[in-house]
């Protein structure tokens, strides 16, 4: 096989996880070499204070076989930072996956990168998707031709594997998943919504409304810059 090259982008206040969990597997995937990308080399920290070390700014990176971006409170500037946007589009034209996990896939949809895609997301922002004309599907993993987004954060585990399989095949992905003894066995059945007790879920909502609402707005506006009609969310 190959080398594969995977370009993990970063920006301040990320969610941390949405990085590790598939940087975990992707690092592990025959012929893998696995890059942290952001504007510039100084260390970028995530929204709950760990900081990531870039191994590459974005003028300094090659054209990479898949691009990740995570979610996190950061998506929010992230995306109306033309620059990041920009190198997006350019490395989307290249490469073999375009991936996404949590509310990253609100920062592809930004660079117009999910018009007419299925994708998913975390589950508070999932009704935004439709503003950028992709197709909000309720599933932790999706894959849609050259696009593949993940849904919450710890679906980043779930979503590296099936990156893995897509590339090296379904043995090595298992081989891969055995190696991290990713066999999750959570003590609460609050993981989704779904399942979550209503308070539960409130209680959520309620402390994430302030940065939502600024979410909400900032969608609107990336979508009206792509040129989209307003959709109901």
């Amino acid at each position: 096989m190959s080398a594969l090259q995977f370009g993990m982008v970063l920006f301040p206040d990320l969610t941390h996880l949405d990085l590790a969990g598939p940087f975990e597997v992707f690092g592990r995937v025959p012929g893998a070499t696995v890059r942290a990308v952001a504007a510039t080399r100084d260390p970028v920290r995530s929204d709950t204070g760990l900081a990531w070390l870039p191994d590459l700014t974005f003028d300094e990176a090659p054209a990479f076989d898949v691009i990740c971006v995570p979610g996190g409170p950061g998506v929010n500037p992230a995306m109306e930072d033309d620059a990041l946007l920009d190198w997006l589009r350019r490395q989307a034209s290249g490469a073999r996956f375009v991936t996404s996990v949590c509310t990253g896939s609100l920062v592809l949809g930004a660079a117009g990168l999910l018009r007419g895609y299925r994708a998913t997301t975390h589950w508070m922002s999932h009704p935004l998707l439709a503003h950028f004309g992709a197709i909000p599907v309720a599933e932790r993993v999706v894959v849609d031709r050259d696009r593949i987004t993940g849904g919450g954060v710890t679906a980043g585990i779930d979503f590296g594997l099936t990156v893995a399989a897509e590339l090296a095949g379904e043995a090595a992905a298992k081989q891969i998943q055995l190696m991290l003894e990713y066999d999750p066995a959570p003590p609460f059945d609050a993981g989704s919504p779904a399942r979550a007790e209503p308070a539960t879920v409130a209680a959520v909502q309620a402390g994430a409304a302030p940065y939502f609402s600024r979410r909400q707005a900032i969608v609107v506006r990336a979508a009206s810059r792509l040129g989209l009609p307003a959709a109901d969310a």
